[in-house]
């Protein structure tokens, strides 16, 4: 069972979401006051959240961005809007995954489930290092020499993945394979997306020289001395 938050202002989607959901005992939670969405969101602390874009106040980015300030919860994008043209925005901004309207309740239980599954059972392995660097899985943060970041749980789980398999390059479809059921409710561009958000966490203490990308193939995490 989990509590998902709901920031979409239309009730017929709501009253869809909130009936699929039931079935698996996962309690909802909407929006009060469209002024005070980061707000609400703070007090109910779910553990993942469904976002429109189009809301009665400020967009969905303006609110994705103030809402991962304040949680590292799942944010899956819910949108009549184009996928090629906002995909990148919402990643961007802190969503996880991104699902475009109508859309197939089966489709949005199995990427709710996934990134459930993800955040809330880490594995075995609570830290993975290479060289001075350390990711806790648990926390989702990165702590190095030249300072700690924190990661979103996607993000954390893409690095997991690249520390395990340390200066082998991982295939694309070895990621979507591991993190994302073989992508097969997955948009192309969210992998790539998210490794360049990676990228610019890793930019920050100065690692994104150790995220290689291996055209047309994978990506490959560096030691500090690799070429």
């Amino acid at each position: 069972m989990a509590k998902v938050f709901v920031v979409e202002d239309n009730p017929t989607i709501i009253k869809t979401i909130r009936t699929e959901l039931a079935k698996w005992k996962h309690t909802i939670i909407t929006v009060k006051d469209w002024d005070h969405v980061a707000e609400e969101v703070e007090e109910a602390d779910p553990d993942l959240i469904l976002f429109d874009i189009t809301l009665p106040t400020f967009d969905g980015f303006y609110w994705i961005s103030a809402v991962r300030q304040i949680t590292k919860a799942p944010i899956i994008v819910i949108s009549a809007a184009d996928i090629d043209s906002n995909i990148m925005h919402a990643i961007a901004s802190g969503a996880d995954d991104y699902i475009m309207k109508p859309f197939s309740t089966a489709v949005l239980l199995a990427k709710i489930q996934a990134l459930l599954r993800r955040s809330q059972e880490p594995g075995n392995v609570d830290n993975l290092n290479w060289d001075t660097n350390d990711l806790n899985s648990l926390t989702n943060e990165l702590t190095t020499p030249k300072g700690s970041v924190q990661l979103s749980p996607t993000e954390s789980a893409l690095l997991g993945v690249l520390i395990i398999h340390l200066n082998q390059t991982v295939t694309k479809e070895q990621l979507l394979e591991w993190l994302w059921q073989g992508g097969k409710f997955l948009n192309d561009n969210t992998l790539n997306v998210n490794i360049s958000r990676l990228r610019s966490k890793l930019a920050t203490v100065n690692l994104n020289d150790n995220l290689r990308t291996e055209r047309g193939i994978g990506y490959r995490l560096v030691t500090r001395h690799a070429k």
